[in-house]
């Protein structure tokens, strides 16, 4: 899937726990986020095998969720004078590690503490490789990410803003800060890129821009219309991350990490207050077991095939 992609990108496909990893060799050597913390060991793997002994000498976030910097801290650690930029918005949360600002503790995932050398800004160019990529902010699913692009090429490293087929989890919306807007945003300025080759932050490469961002906005409409649907489908996104992480739990882990994940228990206040946190995840886990996305055996619960 690199035929489109200017020389010396190699994109790395990686499953639904990591996010892709963007690899981009030439006078210097550069990689846009580094996918989750269990998959780190097969990152460095993957980077390690593309350099044939070169160091990573740049490590770049679109932003900081668990799955796409949850591999920095093993990068760092193998390439030590690594230079690691973060956008600019996180950059101070990242140098306090402040627990509060981050989104691990309260989606209940992990995520190594890392350290950040310099700032992604808004309409900041910098030199990936031998390519030279524009900085632009991309609220929506994350306040603060940035998506990259490269206008010589026309290519888009989107994150999680646009996919295939939709886009990410619009966290804001969850806690009560109003971002289907900023979504809208963020499509419109992504279809004013002109992109001719979109690498998303999960899934395959793709070149159709036009109907991915049709289905995009049709999905933004459906669940604008109707938020509860999207905070249930974030519930479900939340729980089935957490299967794919430990791949099987048993039901008194599954009720400890359920209990103790704050993101669901503000889903449930805020969308379904008369319902239990209990009856409400223990709902979406059968959906998932329904759909094939997880199963019950034995006192433990699977995870399954992908929803």
């Amino acid at each position: 899937m690199t035929d489109a992609l200017p020389a010396g990108v190699t994109v790395f496909e990686r499953g639904w726990l990591s996010s892709n990893n963007i690899l981009m060799v030439g006078r210097e050597t550069a990689l846009i986020d580094s996918g989750y913390v269990t998959h780190s060991l097969q990152t460095v793997a993957l980077v390690d095998g593309a350099l044939g002994g070169r160091p990573l000498d740049i490590l770049v976030n679109t932003h900081l969720h668990s799955d796409h910097c949850g591999g920095n801290a093993a990068l760092q650690q193998r390439y030590p004078a690594v230079r690691t930029h973060v956008p600019s918005a996180e950059f101070d949360v990242v140098a306090k590690w402040d627990e509060s600002q981050l989104s691990y503790h309260a989606t209940g995932q992990d995520c190594p503490p890392f350290s950040a050398t310099s700032q992604l800004v808004e309409g900041s160019e910098h030199r990936l490789g031998d390519l030279m990529w524009e900085v632009h902010a991309a609220p929506g699913h994350d306040p603060r990410s940035v998506i990259l692009f490269e206008p010589v090429s026309a290519t888009l490293v989107s994150a999680d803003a646009l996919w295939e087929r939709g886009f990410g989890v619009v966290f804001p919306e969850l806690i009560g800060e109003p971002s289907f807007a900023e979504v809208s945003e963020t499509l419109d300025l992504i279809e004013s890129l002109a992109p001719r080759q979109v690498v998303p932050g999960h899934g395959r490469i793709f070149s159709g821009v036009a109907p991915a961002l049709k289905t995009a906005r049709l999905r933004l409409e459906t669940l604008s219309a109707h938020p509860s649907k999207h905070a249930r489908y974030a519930f479900k996104v939340l729980v089935k991350f957490k299967l794919l992480e430990q791949q099987s739990m048993t039901l008194a882990q599954w009720e400890v990490w359920r209990e103790r994940t704050p993101y669901l228990e503000t889903i449930r206040s805020r969308f379904f207050s008369d319902r239990t946190l209990a009856s409400l995840g223990n709902e979406i886990l059968d959906d998932l077991i329904r759909s094939g996305a997880a199963r019950r055996e034995a006192g433990r619960i699977f995870n399954a095939e992908p929803i």
